[in-house]
């Protein structure tokens, strides 16, 4: 069997620059390019061309549809296929595909969360074709669809997608990197991008297993579970040897996805039982956002041709590792220079020093607007726990970095002795050398070598809210950072003015800047000395949206509106609220189905067995009348509460919004605790053929 090499499979169903220039005229590529490159819209008189070419390219592909491929605040994508074949005048079979239909869609919009941006009868929406994000090619058995990245809008020119905000924070720091750069006397460089590359992790579990259990099916976790005698504690899975299995599903998603142009450079078993992981190549940060997107589908696809069930929920097990989305993110300029990489130049070791600070500077001041990116139902469940970041945001350095900042702070001092080897040109100052230090796994943000990790998002997180939140946060600070230099470098050289800013950027920072456990209880107690946000419930991180200064930036970039961020808020408390609701819902029917009748059974058959012991020698099984009691005890106390969570899921129906995430948070999570308890504890003492649903022990073996 001939097995085709990756390198033969990249892009060939991606319209790259590539297919571009091989099937369009020698104008309109370069006019379609320098659309591309310039961020502007496509030129409408190429558009009949482009759109031409996009459809011949495909259906030579065996596609027989296209897509505007968008992503709705609900965080996943959004596709509405039409047919490129349609009848003439005279019944004749025609493939079209016009100009118009590339640039423009208009899909129905009344069903995507809104915010209250519009009523529900205000249906109209319109996609437009993002240019700077190729198309590609979804083949299917039959055929295939051409799917074009897009933008979505509502009939007033409203974003109602993530994309849209997420361009608009792109643009703005694209323009404060140039005005850095060119004060560094950067003439040559063109363009600064920021870069991304987005680790995922997942749990792989056995589909007919995972169907048996109501809570994977609606809820993509286990909401009932107790945990089994072997779980991570051996430490034995992490980077152990791949199962057969789930290799043979690694290979089949990265071949699909070589063919998306997407590279996954690493695969391997992650922390827990069934959890694994894979990371990409850093690519421009709008394409990383899309890529990711295509990453988490091909999982979920390849995982049902597999006859495997994926979980991307950030906890989807109780007492295991949570899975994350850790977002590597840097900017890299024209040249190809990673401008958060130290270098032997002097200049150019002042200037990766200035970008590292103007972020420090931004999240001295905008640091909660990261925790409220990453709120989300689930990820409430992760943060804190095992090796997942605490919900206290705070920015790892390392201890060479720290201490060449601290030492700019100080004045920099004659004399002082430290090791290392990036050159900063002065005598005066410490070197360091990249990754020259530990990695702070406790920290939500931490500076790696030569990019910054974001370690708080969860697993099933589209990467455009809070990439679009740390570009806004590093934007405002470049901008501070530039006005400084500015306001200088008339009197002093440009390298003197940019320690000036970098020392005042450190003195600013020193709030959100830690260097220890996260998880410590004395962290805890220093954070709130710091005066630190500590939102350990989504409904408390959402909530920052709304702080005037945080709208005051977000409106001032132009990245979002004020109108929109309280939209934004309300569709993703809205979200929340729904999420808990329906989990109530999925654990009250296992209770009252599965596991008030195993207790049940568990009665009957004990209590048979008594009854056919002789009375003397019943009295001497006094432990078997304490194990009744155990059972009838579970019995009650489960009828008990989950009649009070059923009671509480009916009170909140009338409520506001904001009142309803209030009471489900407040007294729902306690009290879904509480039975989650009891229902663990009955797993534990009933026969193993009586309990309904797969146990942990069951689900987390690959077969």
């Amino acid at each position: 069997m001939t097995i085709e090499r990756p390198k033969e499979l990249f892009c060939v169903n991606v319209f790259n620059r590539r297919v571009m220039k091989e099937r369009l005229p020698k104008e309109i590529y370069q006019k379609l390019v320098s659309s591309i490159e310039g961020g502007q819209k496509v030129d409408p008189t190429i558009a009949d061309m482009v759109a031409t070419a996009m459809k011949e390219w495909a259906t030579a592909n065996g596609a027989t549809h296209y897509t505007h491929w968008f992503q709705p605040r609900t965080e996943s994508t959004a596709e509405k296929h039409m047919a490129f074949l349609y009848a003439d005048e005279n019944g004749l079979p025609i493939e079209a595909f016009k100009g118009n239909e590339l640039v423009q869609s208009e899909p129905d919009a009344s069903s995507f969360p809104s915010g209250g941006i519009r009523s529900t009868f205000e249906a109209r929406g319109y996609t437009a074709w993002d240019p700077s994000s190729p198309a590609f090619l979804l083949p299917s058995k039959k055929g295939g669809t051409l799917c074009i990245p897009s933008v979505f809008i509502s009939y007033d020119g409203t974003p109602l997608d993530v994309k849209t905000p997420l361009l608009k924070a792109l643009d703005g720091i694209e323009n404060s990197s140039m005005r850095l750069l060119k004060l560094f006397g950067n003439r040559g460089v063109k363009w600064a991008k920021p870069t991304v590359g987005a680790e995922q992790e997942y749990f792989l579990v056995d589909q007919k297993l995972a169907a048996r259990r109501p809570d994977l099916q609606f809820c993509g976790r286990t909401i009932i579970g107790s945990v089994p005698p072997k779980g991570q504690q051996m430490e034995d899975h992490y980077f152990g040897s791949i199962h057969p299995k789930i290799l043979s599903f690694m290979e089949d998603v990265e071949r699909d996805l070589y063919r998306l142009g997407v590279v996954l450079t690493t695969r391997h078993n992650e922390v827990a039982p069934c959890q694994f992981e894979c990371a990409p190549q850093f690519v421009e940060a709008n394409l990383g956002c899309d890529q990711n997107q295509l990453v988490m589908e091909t999982l979920r696809k390849m995982a049902r041709r597999h006859e495997l069930s994926l979980l991307l929920h950030e906890k989807p097990f109780a007492g295991l590792n949570g899975s994350g989305k850790h977002t590597n993110f840097s900017i890299m300029d024209s040249e190809g220079r990673n401008l958060l990489e130290p270098s032997s130049n002097s200049r150019r070791n002042i200037q990766f020093l200035t970008f590292v600070s103007a972020l420090l500077l931004g999240l001295s001041r905008y640091m909660d607007l990261l925790r409220a990116s990453i709120a989300s139902p689930g990820n409430m469940h992760r943060l804190g726990g095992n090796e997942a970041p605490p919900a206290i945001m705070s920015v790892f350095l390392g201890e060479e970095l720290t201490n060449i900042l601290e030492t700019i702070e100080k004045g920099l001092p004659e004399d002082l002795p430290v090791r290392g080897s990036m050159d900063l040109g002065l005598n005066r100052l410490p070197s360091i050398i990249q990754d020259n230090t530990d990695r702070n796994r406790t920290s939500p943000l931490a500076f790696t070598g030569n990019k910054f990790e974001f370690r708080a998002p969860g697993a099933p997180q589209a990467l455009a809210p809070p990439l679009t939140m740390i570009l806004a946060i590093w934007t405002w600070g470049m901008n501070e950072i530039a006005s400084r230099i500015e306001a200088r470098i008339n009197d002093v050289d440009v390298v003197d003015a940019a320690l000036d800013a970098i020392r005042y950027a450190v003195r600013e920072s020193r709030n959100v800047r830690f260097e220890g456990n996260c998880y410590s209880d004395e962290w805890k107690e220093e954070a709130k000395r710091r005066g630190l946000t500590i939102a350990n419930t989504t409904q408390e991180a959402l909530a920052l949206y709304l702080v005037p200064e945080y709208k005051e930036l977000l409106s001032g970039l132009k990245i979002l509106s004020e109108r929109e961020i309280s939209a934004y808020y309300d569709i993703r408390l809205e979200q929340y609220v729904k999420t808990l609701d329906i989990e109530m819902s999925v654990l009250s029917s296992m209770v009252w189905e599965g596991v008030l009748p195993a207790l049940s059974k568990q009665l009957v058959l004990e209590n048979n067995a008594m009854s056919s012991i002789a009375d003397e020698t019943l009295n001497s099984l006094g432990h078997w009348k304490k194990y009744l009691g155990r059972l009838a005890t579970l019995k009650n106390g489960l009828i008990d509460s989950v009649d009070r969570m059923d009671d509480l899921r009916k009170k909140v129906q009338g409520e506001e919004l904001e009142k309803q995430a209030e009471i489900l948070t407040g007294e729902g999570l306690a009290l879904f605790g509480a039975i989650r308890g009891i229902c663990d504890a009955s797993e534990q003492v009933i026969a193993h053929d009586l309990w309904p649903y797969p146990r942990y022990r069951e689900l987390l073996q690959i077969s």
